[in-house]
């Protein structure tokens, strides 16, 4: 049977809570959501049973993958990958999730053809997942993340977000990815000379992140 999606006040209405109080939930990452053409929220059925307590006998045996990504092989030297791998699997095992698959990658969060986001979505595809569970919601997707949660939920699998506040770390990552977009954009519009835009560009996003 085809999942059920409801409107924000559908959806609070059979929780018993207020739309605000979902509202906030669901930016909270404490539930699963996908948005409308017109940018409107509508909640899965799953996703609210699931906080009603309807699926327990599901829950205790929710097949968990996890997946963690850095951006540099500087980071992963620097054992950053593997603490955050650990941290989210010891999370999954607090929660009493069965972790059926750990998948990482070393690249940027703009690279929509990682090896192990791929190996991950194949996961889903085959319904060999009942959940995704990742430290930050950036370690999935910089960009698109609404479309790759929208993918998950038609396939049966939420997303859940240990963490909802970026790092500096992280903050740090987007500054460098952004760099990247403006190298690639000025190489291709302004030729040799792109280098210098985007140099003046980074120096802009310094300064920027300085006064802040």
């Amino acid at each position: 049977m085809p999942e059920r999606y409801f409107p924000i006040s559908e959806a609070a209405k059979r929780l018993g809570v207020h739309h605000t109080t979902l509202r906030k939930w669901a930016n909270e990452g404490k539930i699963g959501y996908t948005r409308t053409v017109g940018g409107r929220r509508r909640f899965p059925e799953s996703e609210i049973n699931r906080l009603l307590g309807k699926e327990t006998s599901r829950q205790v045996g929710t097949r968990a993958c996890v997946y963690a990504r850095v951006s540099t092989k500087k980071q992963e030297e620097a054992g950053n990958l593997e603490r955050q791998r650990t941290r989210v699997v010891n999370y999954c095992i607090e929660k009493g999730y069965a972790v059926v698959g750990v998948y990482s990658d070393i690249a940027s969060g703009l690279n929509a053809n990682r090896r192990g986001l791929m190996k991950l979505l194949t996961a889903v595809k085959k319904g060999k997942v009942d959940i995704i569970v990742v430290e930050f919601q950036d370690r999935l997707a910089r960009f698109g993340y609404e479309f790759l949660q929208r993918y998950c939920l038609d396939n049966g699998v939420t997303i859940e977000i240990i963490n909802q506040q970026e790092s500096e770390d992280l903050n740090q990552e987007l500054v460098n990815d952004l760099i990247a977009i403006v190298s690639s954009f000025s190489a291709r519009i302004y030729g040799c000379r792109g280098g210098r835009v985007a140099k003046k560009v980074a120096t802009l996003l310094e300064e920027e992140k300085c006064i802040e």
